[in-house]
């Protein structure tokens, strides 16, 4: 339980860091903080204690407690989707800033025209 109650504060670090910031590199990079307490509560969804591998070496022998291996397929993609947004929006920040030649939210939005 502490576990997931971790996962928890560390999504708020990374809202807090997007609601404060004004630069845009450390929003992106709260967003990316954000993104990883994700993927690390679903990776803790799928973890049971003493669980082994869903590999059948026997065809008889089940094992009483497997862990789940969806949640770790899905987080595998989650996590290339995100390395994917990430670059996309540090390419976005800078073509603002060569634009604005600021990352400054509230100086772009104040060179609105």
């Amino acid at each position: 339980m502490v576990l997931f109650i971790m996962c928890f504060i560390l999504f708020l670090v990374g809202l807090y860091g997007v609601i404060t910031r004004r630069n845009l590199i450390k929003i992106i990079i709260a967003l990316s903080i954000m993104e990883y307490s994700l993927n690390l509560f679903f990776i803790l969804i799928g973890y049971r204690k003493g669980g082994e591998i869903p590999i059948l070496k026997d065809a008889g022998a089940v094992p009483p407690v497997v862990v789940d291996p969806l949640p770790q397929a899905m987080i595998l993609t989650a996590i290339v989707i995100g390395l994917a947004t990430t670059a996309l929006l540090l390419a976005i920040a800078i073509r603002l800033y060569r634009k604005y030649k600021t990352f400054d939210v509230s100086g772009i939005n104040a060179l609105k025209g």
